[in-house]
């Protein structure tokens, strides 16, 4: 199948307006997280923590929004099997009111972690994400700043458009982002894109068109 060299990881260029997270801060921010989570010994406290390391663990593989994450009940919109999580997709700037779904395939582990912690606290069946969305965010922050993430991207959404970014880089098509993203609009997605007049140059030749 042809490949359009502008997923090439070497050549894509970002918007300079979008902020994300390089694959080392990610890391250091999701490692973080996993400690606050292993360290704690009390059982009740572990249970709350979990239910924050599986919020952040969504956020992260599925690029979701804050909002989206916290609906999901894990009773019904979470596939075992095929390691997929069903979202309703919220849009916000959309005129029309109606939301819809959306299925996020995501890596086997981010699945296992949430069964793992179901079965272990079988009393937060239907109640795994079920948070507050300030007192996440203040958790955020608080583990972002261990984590030595800048202020201005220890928030929540900056998992969002580190997951864009990084999909894009792997080669994944800009229309299967904006899918999982739950975009409206390609020109949205396309934002985070940006081609430089000699990868334009390239991929004109490559195609024969020059």
């Amino acid at each position: 199948m042809d490949k359009l060299r502008i997923y090439n990881p070497s050549s894509l260029m970002v918007s300079s307006s979008i902020e994300y997270l390089l694959p080392e801060q990610i890391n250091a921010l999701t490692q973080v997280f996993l400690d606050w989570y292993d360290t704690d010994t009390k059982k009740a406290q572990k249970l709350n923590r979990g239910r924050y390391w599986l919020t952040f663990l969504v956020l992260r593989y599925t690029g979701a929004r804050i909002g989206e994450v916290l609906l999901i009940d894990d009773t019904t919109d979470i596939d075992f099997r095929n390691s997929e999580i069903r979202l309703i997709t919220l849009k916000r700037h959309s005129k029309k009111k109606k939301n819809t779904t959306r299925i996020i395939p995501v890596p086997d582990k981010v699945v296992s972690e949430i069964a793992r912690y179901i079965a272990e606290y079988p009393k937060m069946r239907g109640k795994v994400f079920k948070l507050h969305q300030s007192n996440f965010r203040r958790k955020f922050y608080e583990l972002a700043k261990k984590a030595h993430i800048p202020k201005n991207l220890a928030h929540p959404h900056i998992l969002r458009h580190s997951r864009a970014i990084e999909l894009l880089r792997a080669g994944v098509p800009v229309t299967i982002v904006q899918d999982l993203l739950g975009h409206s609009a390609l020109t949205t997605t396309a934002m985070y894109l940006r081609i430089s007049g000699q990868e334009a140059k390239g991929i004109l030749r490559d195609k024969g068109l020059i």
